[in-house]
């Protein structure tokens, strides 16, 4: 069935709208960063660029590494652009842009972010690597979908119960990592649950000039275990990524330095050069998968 002009969006070239990309101009392994800044960073290490692409805050590298095809893009933040960049690297796979209709053979993607974070269990040290096993959805995005079957509704029902979570904030979800990838990129990194948050300073638990309506929130959150399984850290893209990865059949994964640690109260004094270090070990592991 041909997908309306409405709905699937293209620039006048027939570039998908925001990425601004044609389906040629992207590789099966796909690095996420939300920084524009960093995409120039990571692409340096190629050993070739052949696409480069801006539109907005979405700036795409795509290139080689050691013969391997490797495309960088940013997301911006928040997990109302990942429904953007999902949505539309998925159509780059898998939709005939020009006949406007879906491929008969589905194309899977590896995706693979690369971000910062805070970390939420006190052993967990600033400046060290993060890899969230689970992502879990405090921003609502995956209810919006058809999505039977993706959340861990087990783990999602304990939570509520341990937190008493408000009726009034979104219905959480939690979806896992792809194990190939969590097993080939993040085999010596801190695991666990990675808590994604609509925004950095309320949902966050931080407290500026408003005051917050659940305070004690981040304590809950910190004491949550279901299975052994703890929530690690808290950042804004990763449960997206993961509830729109599964449900569209790719492979995702996100890696994270721990840039503060919000039980201790400290903040990196300098994490840039471990964002560096980060990227260096996802690229020099990513020619693998």
């Amino acid at each position: 069935m041909k997908i309306k002009e409405s709905e699937l969006v293209l620039q006048p070239g027939g570039q998908i709208y925001h990425l601004n990309l044609f389906p040629e101009e992207i590789a099966d392994t796909i690095i996420v960063v939300g920084d524009p800044g960093r995409v120039e960073i990571i692409s340096h290490y190629f050993d070739t660029i052949d696409i480069k692409r801006h539109n907005r805050e979405l700036t795409t590298h795509t290139g080689t590494l050691k013969g391997k095809p490797i495309t960088v893009l940013s997301s911006g933040m928040g997990t109302d652009n990942i429904d953007i960049v999902m949505t539309e690297l998925d159509a780059l796979a898998n939709i005939d842009l020009k006949k406007r209709e879906v491929k008969k053979e589905h194309k899977s993607l590896n995706i693979i972010r690369i971000g910062t974070c805070g970390a939420l269990q006190p052993e967990i040290e600033v400046n060290s690597f993060v890899a969230s096993a689970y992502g879990f959805g405090f921003d609502g995005l995956l209810n919006f979908y058809e999505h039977d079957g993706i959340s861990d509704e087990k783990l999602v029902k304990s939570f509520v119960k341990a937190t008493g979570w408000n009726e009034k904030l979104p219905y959480p979800y939690c979806v896992p990592a792809d194990p190939h990838l969590l097993d080939t990129i993040a085999y010596d990194m801190t695991q666990g649950i990675t808590a994604s948050a609509p925004g950095f300073f309320g949902p966050q638990g931080r407290h500026i000039r408003l005051n917050l309506k659940y305070p004690d929130l981040n304590e809950k959150i910190e004491q949550f275990s279901y299975n052994g399984k703890k929530i690690t850290n808290l950042e804004m893209e990763c449960s997206a990524i993961y509830g729109m990865g599964k449900a569209l059949g790719h492979r995702t994964l996100t890696v994270c330095v721990a840039i503060a640690n919000r039980v201790a109260k400290t903040f990196s004094s300098d994490y840039k050069p471990h964002v560096v270090r980060l990227i260096e070990t996802v690229l020099e592991r990513v020619v693998n998968i």
